[in-house]
């Protein structure tokens, strides 16, 4: 689906995030993933895993520009172009607000991608809502820039109280507490749909983590912690975003998103 001039190419652009909870672990479903989706752009997160440790199987993707950012057993991002659409290889960067391999982007032309694991809080709460601040400012700077944004990933904070399944909920609950939503707010006040809610307005039961015990996942009693973000010129060329519940073994479903969108070349 493209039709290509000296300038602009017309496709239609697929986009998948998913938290694949350790990459050595999750080294076959994420190759049957790409084969499957094959994806334009591939965000992974809490990849648990330095360079040398990525398999070598996905270590340099064919057909893909790639970036892994990570260390041994914690953490970690990566980010994973297609050459068909975006043939220059683009800006990999780290904001300055990265801590403990947390979030990569690339730039091509007017679209800036970004792949992002939030820190859980559990451990050390201010330095999540630093990161959300940070995140806050780069969300501004982007608009005020003009840069089309797709921000993906874990940013482990459910938007609203339905965000999590009615018997997980509890008070002062690290996740869906005041400060962590104002602040996950503040970064769609920047021109940022969440895309999965633009597509499921009503669906309280629109989960992406499931605690790997007891049968949570096949009962979808989970919590939605992974977002696709779009600004909103992105977003109203938005087909499609839904969670892929069924897929893998990781405690995290993939998100994948597609867009009907002009590429400009250089």
């Amino acid at each position: 689906m493209q039709r290509a001039d000296a300038l602009n190419i017309r496709a239609m652009l697929k986009v998948a995030t998913w938290n694949v909870n350790g990459i050595r672990a999750r080294e076959l479903q994420a190759l049957d993933f790409i084969e499957r989706e094959r994806p334009d752009v591939l965000c992974l997160q809490e990849t648990k895993a330095s360079l040398d440790q990525v398999p070598e199987s996905l270590r340099e993707l064919p057909g893909y520009h790639g970036y892994w950012h990570g260390h041994k057993g914690y953490s970690g991002v990566a980010l994973h172009l297609s050459r068909t659409l975006f043939p220059e290889r683009p800006e990999f960067a780290h904001p300055a607000f990265d801590h403990e391999t947390r979030i990569v982007t690339a730039r091509s032309g007017e679209y800036l991608f970004a792949s992002i694991y939030v820190p859980n809080g559990g451990k050390d709460f201010a330095a999540k809502l630093r990161f959300l601040v940070a995140l806050d400012a780069f969300a501004a700077e982007a608009r005020e820039r003009g840069t089309r944004v797709l921000l993906c990933g874990d940013l482990n904070v459910a938007r609203e109280d339905r965000d999590v399944h009615p018997t997980l909920r509890k008070p002062d609950q690290i996740g869906r507490t005041p400060e962590e939503q104002a602040l996950f707010g503040g970064v769609l006040a920047h021109d940022l749909v969440d895309l999965s809610r633009q597509f499921f307005p009503d669906d309280d039961r629109l989960f992406s983590w499931w605690a790997p015990w007891r049968n949570m996942r096949q009962k979808n009693i989970g919590w939605r912690i992974d977002y696709v973000l779009a600004s909103s010129a992105l977003a109203e060329r938005a087909r499609r975003c839904e969670v892929l519940r069924e897929f893998g073994s990781s405690d995290h479903g993939p998100l994948v998103a597609e867009f009907d969108l002009e590429l400009g070349r250089a």
